[in-house]
């Protein structure tokens, strides 16, 4: 489970072996997430709302990084790692 950014307390990763659609894991403290790429919403899992909407900005930002990295992962490539939202 390559970890491919963390920023206030959340660290976000990207899983090798995952399913449809493309996203991302957040995980902070007891809360964890999987977060759509192509449309950036929580798919399973909660977060705090003020966390969500870092999360959701970072996303937006990255956007185009996440898709090149959910290509990474369906061919078993390393993860290229994202800078933090700051």
């Amino acid at each position: 489970m390559p970890r491919i950014s963390e920023f206030f307390g959340v660290a976000i990763y990207m899983y090798y072996r995952d399913h449809l659609p493309p996203h991302f894991h957040d995980i902070y403290g007891q809360f964890d997430a999987a977060v759509g790429i192509d449309r950036i919403e929580i798919i399973a899992g909660t977060l705090p709302r003020r966390l969500q909407s870092l999360v959701f900005e970072w996303a937006r930002l990255y956007q185009k990084e996440l898709r090149a990295n959910w290509g990474l992962t369906r061919r078993r490539l390393p993860l290229r790692r994202i800078p933090p939202l700051e």
